[in-house]
C-alpha cells in the first residue's frame, strides 16, 4: 500500500503545468522576434552553435526534478508489509462481566472501569501471547477473536459499556463455555481463560463450565471485583440507583464464594482485584505456570519512509541538467550554466530544497530527543526538543515533548508552561487532551487539586473515552473533600476554643440560657419529620407503580427468557 504522510503539499505540483504554460509562451514570442529579424534559414546558417532541443530538454529535466522534490516534501510511505513472526506464549481469553452491576462504585472509580484497567495493564504486560475478550452479562458475545495485535485490544477496550448487551444479568457460564470454543487449534499450548466479575452469577452452571473447561485442557481463572459490603447500583444519567421489582434500592456485593468455586473447578486461582499492581503480579505468576510454546503471528509493519529514493532522483536530475550545455560547441566556449530562462526554475528549487532541509531538521531534532529520552537521557532530550522548537517554534509535538522531558527532570513548573503552550498550539484533540492530562498530574503531585481537577476536566472534554483521567480525576475529588473536611475540622476546633475562652467571662445565668437554647435546637421538629415521611411514602409508592407498569408491558412482549435480575 502507497500513501503520502503530508498529501498537502502536492498541492505544489500545479506549478509544473503554470511553468511550462509560461514556457510555451515565451517560446512562442521568441520565434515571433526571430521571424521579424529574417529569414529563418539564413538565420540558422548564422547560429550554427545554437541548439533547438537542449533548451527544451533542460527545462523538463528541471520540471521533473521539481516535481521529486514536491513529492519528496510529501513524504511518501511505502506499506503495510506483511511479515510473520515466531513468538513463544501462550493463549488468553480474557471474559469481562459487563452488566449494570459493574457500574456499582464500591472501589473507585467503578468496577467496570477498575476492570478496563486491570485488562489494559494485563495487555501492556503482554509481548509474545495471543489474546482475545469476550463481553458478557444475560448473554455473551466476541469482541475480539484471539490475536497478537495488542493495539487493537486496547482499542476496542474502550468502547466497552452495558448498553452494549440489550439482555442484562450475570450467566458465567455461557462466557466460559464462549471462551473455551474460542482458542485456536494448536496443541500443546497453554491456554486460560480469564473471567473479571463481582460474582453475581444468576443463572447458573458457573462450576460446571468451569470443569467443561479445565477437561479440555484449559484454566479458569477468576479476578473478583467489587467489595463484600456491596454498594448500589447508579443509573446512568438519572442520578438515582437501581431498584428490584419490589421497589427496594438494589445492593450488588461481590460474591468471593461463587468465584472460589468456578476457580477452583476450572484448575486456575482466584485472585481479589483491590489494588491493580499486586493483582497483576498475582496473575502474572500465575500465567506463567503454563506452558508456552512457539506460534506463528502475522504481524503488520509500519510504513516505510521513501523519500530517499525522490530525493536521489531530483538529485542526479539536478546534475544531469547541469551538465548538459546550451550551445553545441566541443570547445566548451561560451559555456553557461546558468540562463536567463532558467533562473526562476533555480530559484524556486533553491527554496523548495531549503524548506525541505528545514523541515527534515525539525523532525530530526524531535526524533532524537525521542530516542534519547526513551534511553533515560532527560537533560540531553530537553537540549534537542529546544532545537526543534528554534527551528519551528509552532511545532506541538516539540513543544509537547519539552514538557516530558522537563517533568522527568522534576522541573515541573517549566513543564507546565510548555503543556500550556502545546494545549495551545494543538489541533489534534487526543493530543491536546495529553498535553491537559500531564497538567493535571503535575498538579495532583503538589496536592494542588483544585488545579489538578480543573484540568483532567479540560482532558476528559477533549478525550471522554481516557479511563486514567477519569480515574484520577474521582481521585483529585477525594482528596480535596478530605482537604475541605480537614480545614473544617481545624476551624471547628479553633471555634470551639475561642467560645470556651468566651463563656468563661460570662454570668451563669446566661449560660443557663445558652444550654437551653442548644437543648431547643437538638430537639427534632415533628413537623418536618411528617414532611419527610410523606416525601419517602409517595416516592415508594410511584416507584412501586411504574414498576409495576414495566411488568406488565414486559410480558405483553415476547422474550428468550425470563429475567429475574436485571443486573
Amino acid at each position: 500500500m502507497f500513501r503520502f504522510e503530508d498529501p498537502i503539499y502536492l498541492y505544489l505540483l500545479v506549478l509544473i503545468p503554470i511553468l511550462a504554460l509560461i514556457r510555451f509562451i515565451s517560446y512562442r514570442n521568441q520565434k515571433k522576434r526571430l521571424r521579424r529579424f529574417g529569414d529563418a534559414a539564413l538565420l540558422k546558417e548564422l547560429m550554427p552553435d545554437v541548439s533547438r532541443f537542449r533548451p527544451s530538454v533542460k527545462f523538463w529535466i528541471l520540471q521533473t526534478a521539481l516535481a521529486l522534490l514536491i513529492i519528496m516534501l510529501a513524504r511518501p510511505q511505502l506499506g503495510t508489509k506483511i511479515s510473520h513472526e515466531k513468538r513463544v506464549g501462550i493463549e488468553t481469553i480474557i471474559a469481562m462481566d459487563i452488566s449494570n452491576s459493574m457500574r456499582a462504585e464500591d472501589i473507585v472509580p467503578s468496577r467496570l472501569d477498575r476492570s478496563k484497567m486491570m485488562v489494559e495493564n494485563l495487555v501492556d504486560h503482554f509481548s509474545n501471547d495471543k489474546i482475545g475478550l469476550i463481553v458478557f452479562a444475560g448473554d455473551a458475545f466476541v469482541q475480539l477473536p484471539i490475536t497478537s495485535d495488542h493495539v487493537s485490544a486496547k482499542m476496542f477496550l474502550s468502547s466497552i459499556d452495558p448498553s452494549m448487551i440489550a439482555t442484562q444479568g450475570t450467566d458465567i457460564a455461557k462466557a466460559v463455555d464462549m471462551a473455551s470454543h474460542s482458542f485456536t487449534q494448536e496443541e500443546g499450548i497453554g491456554k486460560a481463560i480469564v473471567v473479571i466479575t463481582d460474582g453475581e452469577d444468576h443463572e447458573g452452571g458457573a462450576i460446571e463450565a468451569a470443569k467443561a473447561a479445565k477437561d479440555a485442557g484449559m484454566r479458569v481463572y477468576v479476578l473478583g471485583v467489587g467489595s463484600a459490603n456491596g454498594a448500589p447500583v447508579p443509573v446512568p444519567g438519572t442520578g438515582d440507583f437501581m431498584k428490584d421489582r419490589a421497589g427496594n434500592t438494589v445492593m450488588s456485593a461481590l460474591n468471593e464464594d461463587m468465584c472460589k468455586q468456578v476457580a477452583q473447578a476450572g484448575g486456575g486461582a482466584y485472585i481479589h482485584v483491590e489494588n491493580n499492581s499486586a493483582a497483576q503480579e498475582q496473575l502474572d505468576n500465575e500465567l506463567d505456570k503454563l506452558s508456552k510454546k512457539e506460534t506463528t503471528s502475522t504481524m503488520y509493519s509500519e510504513f516505510d519512509e521513501q523519500f530517499q529514493a525522490f530525493g536521489v532522483l531530483a538529485l542526479l536530475l539536478i546534475i544531469l541538467e547541469i551538465c548538459i550545455f546550451d550551445r553545441k560547441n566541443p570547445l566548451l566556449k561560451g559555456i553557461s550554466l546558468f540562463g536567463t530562462k532558467k533562473k526562476a526554475a533555480t530559484m524556486l528549487l533553491l527554496l523548495v530544497t531549503a524548506s525541505a532541509v528545514a523541515q527534515t531538521s525539525d523532525r530530526q531534532y524531535i526524533r532524537q530527543g525521542n530516542k534519547q529520552f526513551h534511553s533515560g537521557d532527560y537533560p540531553g532530550a530537553e537540549v534537542s526538543y529546544r532545537k526543534a522548537i528554534e527551528k519551528n517554534p509552532k511545532n506541538p509535538q516539540a513543544v509537547f515533548n519539552l514538557g516530558n522531558a522537563l517533568m522527568a527532570q522534576k522541573k515541573d513548573s517549566a513543564a507546565v508552561e510548555q503543556f500550556e503552550s502545546a494545549a495551545r498550539l494543538e489541533t489534534n484533540p487526543l493530543r491536546k487532551a495529553q498535553s491537559y492530562h500531564n497538567m493535571g498530574v503535575i498538579c495532583q503531585t503538589h496536592k494542588m487539586y483544585g488545579e489538578a481537577i480543573e484540568a483532567y476536566k479540560n482532558a476528559l472534554r477533549l478525550n471522554p473515552n481516557d479511563d486514567e483521567t477519569r480515574y484520577n480525576l474521582v481521585l483529585c475529588k477525594h482528596q480535596q473533600q478530605k482537604q475541605q473536611q480537614k480545614q473544617q475540622g481545624q476551624d471547628q476546633q479553633n471555634n470551639d476554643d475561642k467560645n470556651k475562652d468566651d463563656k468563661k467571662d460570662q454570668q451563669k445565668p446566661e449560660e443557663n440560657k445558652d444550654k437551653q437554647d442548644q437543648k431547643q435546637q437538638e430537639q427534632p421538629k415533628p413537623q418536618m419529620s411528617k414532611e419527610n415521611a410523606e416525601q419517602l411514602l409517595n416516592a415508594a409508592i410511584q416507584n412501586e407503580k411504574q414498576t409495576q407498569d414495566k411488568l406488565k408491558k414486559a410480558q405483553q412482549q415476547p422474550q428468550r427468557r425470563n429475567i429475574e435480575k436485571n443486573w
